[in-house]
């Protein structure tokens, strides 16, 4: 199938039970790329028929994940529109309508059958190795005989009645045509005993009601189909274009779940990724520009997307390729838009992964700015953004004494670099890095040792960590006064640990 040429009107349409999933985020993404690409509508539905599982938490992270990533709905909770409402349970009433114009066409019919004898039907099936279903009983039970189980308050449902041959087709336009048997599906259940539609019938009734041309979704639906047609043949609705995405699967080819890492859009988001980097990411997973090419701005995918360039095979997740592509989108920004980005992160407080609480808030901006390109091209990630940078902030460092030497050097030797580097950095002008590079050069001649002898001990000194950024740029945006304050205290952990040694 190609893209329609035509606006389509499309549906996101969580259940509010949890937070929202990649992979259902994911179906979001699609939904709102084809969207934008035939300039059609983007509608956002709650489905929150099964009351006993909603959670009004999960509601708020399913607008937050969408509000995230940059996908401005059209329609829906909050924003209106014409054809609300958008929530289901506020449209209970048209699907208790709708199921008893099936009953009275015939198409279905109300059924009592409590949940125990349901067990005990699918217990006797197993113990007979037949596949356990629904006996289709409710279809001889009497207008009497249910209104004597509803008066001694029994759970009434609604079924559909499901032929008992027959086929019935429908046309992917992932995999193509599909062709079920109708003898393996059984009478299912259309509206609950609390007088709540199951996502069956609700969703065909709202899309229809709502002009939805298209219904993107993950293809574990593929197999509710038929049912799905059933009903839009009982009630004579014209079904949509039906695009099945693959599912997304871990590195290990298992379901996804949390041991492959980070399941939901505002993990992500609170890790430190860019939205611009997981939308690319996420648009990748089932679908294919058609080339190589990975790193692509929303505008390009928005121009390139295409159905039938939409995978049936189930994708990978994998991500260490998810950071490196934030990786690149973060060497891809401004100093100015990065430092923006990385602000929040870094004020948090230091239990929640920011610099130390010593540290002045708000943080010096210009001052970031000035450091800032000293580590542009490491980051992957804006929460290495406080590990990464504060040393610059932090009022002094602390090593480990164990730390500060370099490759084969012992105590004595790594003391006698740093007590001749921290007499350099007394006098040396100017404090800039071509200077201070090329004197410190000349000292580590002058001393008899190799230039990486002196520099490790001086780097872990100034910073605290045996990696940072070029070593005399550093320095100099630490400043002269702090340098030697930090290599002084450096001389003394060392000292200190060698007394201790020989107590």
């Amino acid at each position: 199938m190609t893209n329609p040429t035509s606006p389509v009107r499309v549906r996101y349409a969580p259940s509010p039970t949890g937070i929202p999933h990649i992979g259902n985020i994911r179906t979001a993404l699609f939904c709102w790329v084809l969207a934008q690409q035939t300039e059609g509508q983007f509608i956002v539905r709650i489905e929150d028929t099964d009351r006993s599982r909603y959670d009004a938490d999960a509601e708020k992270a399913i607008f937050e994940s969408l509000e995230w990533l940059g996908l401005g709905l059209d329609e829906g909770p909050g924003k209106g529109g014409n054809y609300g409402p958008y929530v289901q349970s506020e449209r209970q009433q048209t699907y208790i309508d709708a199921a008893h114009r099936l009953i009275e066409s015939g198409h279905a019919y109300f059924d009592d059958t409590t949940p125990e004898q349901l067990h005990a039907l699918r217990e006797r099936q197993r113990a007979a190795k037949q596949p356990p279903r629904y006996d289709g009983r409710g279809r001889h039970r009497s207008p009497e005989e249910i209104e004597e189980s509803r008066k001694a308050g029994l759970p009434i449902t609604v079924r559909l009645k499901v032929p008992d041959h027959g086929s019935v087709s429908f046309v992917d336009a992932v995999r193509g045509k599909i062709t079920f048997e109708l003898k393996e599906l059984d009478d299912f259940v259309i509206l609950k005993s609390d007088e709540m539609p199951t996502y069956h019938l609700a969703h065909i009734l709202d899309d229809q009601a709502m002009g939805i041309t298209h219904v993107i979704r993950g293809d574990e639906w593929i197999s509710s189909t038929p049912r799905h047609l059933l009903i839009h043949q009982a009630l004579g609705i014209e079904p949509p274009e039906y695009v099945h995405v693959p599912l997304i699967l871990g590195k290990d080819k298992a379901k996804l779940s949390k041991r492959h890492g980070a399941t939901s859009a505002l993990e992500y988001r609170d890790l430190g990724f860019l939205p611009d980097a997981v939308f690319n990411f996420m648009c990748l997973l089932g679908w294919s520009p058609g080339d190589d090419t990975e790193v692509m701005a929303r505008e390009e995918i928005v121009k390139r997307f295409s159905i039938d360039r939409i995978n049936d095979s189930p994708a990978t997740f994998d991500s260490e390729k998810l950071e490196w592509m934030n990786g690149v989108y973060i060497r891809n920004m401004s100093e100015d838009d990065l430092i923006t980005q990385l602000l929040p992160f870094m004020e948090r407080s230091e239990a929640e992964g920011g610099l130390p609480d010593s540290v002045a808030r708000p943080i010096d901006r210009d001052y970031l700015k000035q450091v800032i390109p000293l580590v542009h091209e490491r980051l992957k990630l804006l929460t290495e953004g406080t590990e990464t940078l504060d040393f610059f902030f932090a009022d002094n460092v602390n090593p480990a004494a164990e730390d500060l030497p370099g490759r084969k050097m012992d105590a004595e030797m790594t003391e006698r670099a740093l007590v001749a580097a921290l007499e350099l950095c007394k006098d040396v002008s100017p404090f800039e890095p071509e200077h201070l590079e090329a004197e410190y050069r000349a000292l580590a001649e002058k001393i008899e040792m190799k230039p990486g002898q002196l520099f490790s001990p001086i780097r872990v000194a100034t910073t605290g960590k045996s990696f940072a950024p070029p070593l005399f740029d550093t320095m100099a945006a630490i400043g002269q006064e702090r340098c030697v304050e930090r290599i002084d205290n450096a001389i003394g952990i060392l000292r200190s640990a060698a007394a201790t040694s020989a107590d």
